[in-house]
């Protein structure tokens, strides 16, 4: 597991573009055969992806000073490859392309698996310190409901933006209050039509959480400018396929790309409450 510290604004104003990627941006998350992981200080929230090839098992390394992974934690999980499985405590869950889960806290044997190892699943994995169990559930954009399944409700599928804007999208919140419970990690999934680019703008912060971005759904020689850094001393992130960002709550987050692509956020912090977010106006960036 890879270790990251929290970064002060007052320090970061004076990265090199070098410096600025290294302590923000993660990159090769997507290994096959290999569960990849990066513990942030910053609200202690681990980012990672797994890509069975055979089945790989969760285990909490000597970083997290725990019995098993979530012994301490909540996990939430999006699959962006293959039809893949998770068994959890020896129950099997089904979970194919775009469709997630939320693991509580206590559970103890998690393994994934891939459907067929020549389309290995793409399991991307946000963790969070947790306090009390909520319960474990498949999470599916669409579709039927069913014991263990919840279905994301119309009114969490919200619709923003416009092509004149270069920013028509749709957010998909999967994991939130009302919808799948947990301590406080919140977890969802933005797609941009063709088109447009542009995602959260007008940008802000919000002191009360982090968060991180994963970009994906972009070919090869595609690549979104990722902006970060207080509102008046903003810096960019050349970003490509499947790679990370880590926004500290200082830090406005926002990207265009060179053409439509998705991105997965996921938020841990103080509170849940989605709309909490401090504006920021266009005139005064900097």
């Amino acid at each position: 597991m890879e270790l990251r510290t929290a970064a002060s604004p007052r320090d970061v104003k004076h990265y090199t573009t070098e410096r600025l990627r290294e302590e923000f941006l993660i990159q090769n998350l997507f290994v096959p055969g290999e569960i990849k992981l990066v513990y942030s200080h910053i609200d202690r929230i681990i980012t990672g992806a797994a890509v069975p090839v055979k089945p790989l098992v969760l285990t909490a390394g000597d970083e997290l000073r725990a019995d098993y992974f979530l012994q301490r934690r909540e996990m939430g999980v999006i699959n962006i490859g293959g039809p893949g499985r998770i068994i959890i405590d020896g129950k099997t869950y089904e979970v194919a392309f775009k469709e997630g889960m939320y693991i509580g806290m206590g559970a103890k044997d998690i393994t994934f698996e891939s459907v067929d190892a020549a389309v290995p699943a793409k399991f991307y994995l946000n963790s969070a310190p947790a306090h009390k169990t909520y319960p474990t559930v498949l999470i599916k954009p669409n579709g039927t409901p069913e014991e263990g399944v919840v279905i994301v409700k119309d009114e969490n599928k919200v619709e923003l933006g416009s092509l004149e804007d270069a920013n028509h999208r749709v957010i998909c919140k999967y994991i939130l209050p009302g919808q799948v419970e947990s301590c406080q990690l919140e977890m969802g999934m933005t797609s941009l039509e063709p088109g447009s680019v542009w995602n959260t703008m007008p940008c802000h912060t919000h002191d009360r959480r982090m968060e991180v971005y994963l970009y994906f759904d972009l070919p090869e020689d595609a690549f979104v400018m990722h902006y970060m850094g207080e509102p008046t001393e903003t810096r960019h992130l050349v970003v490509r396929n499947e790679q990370a960002v880590i926004s500290p709550s200082w830090s406005i987050h926002a990207g265009s790309g060179s053409r439509n692509y998705t991105f997965i956020w996921g938020m841990v912090g103080e509170n849940q409450d989605f709309d909490d977010m401090d504006g920021v106006d266009n005139r005064t960036l900097r």
